[in-house]
């Protein structure tokens, strides 16, 4: 079986949490076999994950974003929100999916559906949490790819979630501005 192109000190995405760095490839002895096993670090997390090396494409790990990716994603924050009218249950679900897909533009997708200005009403405590998880996924892989510290991937996140047409009561006193022009 062919080994998977990641190497020692790589950073990768594992889709249920994120970039971690590959600090080790060991051999382990489970269930009388052998494992080769990559060892993955997630510092801001604290936490450690073995994923065997036979399991690393079928899990979903993968390397970081190439340019094309990123800006792929960065365009989709300054497109139009799609929120769909059913139960949140059920779309907290689609977005806890899009979310652990480790896919970047349907993490920026669902930090674009759940964004929220300053004009615009407080969200529940869940939709906060799913938007910080998909901020949060999206702020790493920005950090690691573009070679940017937190903030200022988080700056450049906001730019592009500022670009987008506006919501909420903005949106209503823009359309009477037109009316009234039309009217005059």
């Amino acid at each position: 079986m062919a080994r998977p192109p990641f190497k020692l000190g790589e950073l990768v995405v594992y889709p249920a949490h994120g970039v971690g760095e590959i600090i080790a490839i060991e051999e382990e002895a489970v269930a009388g076999f052998t494992l080769e096993l990559f060892v993955l670090s997630f510092a801001k997390d604290k936490m450690i994950l073995k994923v065997p090396v036979a399991k690393a494409a079928s899990v979903g790990m993968r390397k970081l974003s190439d340019s094309a990716a990123i800006k792929a994603a960065l365009d989709t924050l300054a497109g139009r929100a799609r929120i769909k009218r059913t139960m949140w249950s059920r779309r907290a679900q689609e977005y806890e999916a899009k979310i652990n897909s480790g896919d970047l533009t349907a993490i920026a997708e669902v930090v674009r559906d759940l964004y929220r200005s300053e004009t615009q009403p407080e969200q529940s405590y869940s939709e906060r949490q799913l938007y910080e998880a998909a901020l949060d996924r999206m702020t790493r892989e920005l950090v690691a790819v573009q070679k940017l510290t937190e903030t200022e991937a988080l700056k450049v996140i906001e730019v592009q979630l500022q670009k987008g047409p506006r919501r909420g009561k903005a949106e209503d006193t823009e359309v009477s501005e037109t009316d009234i022009e039309q009217a005059a």
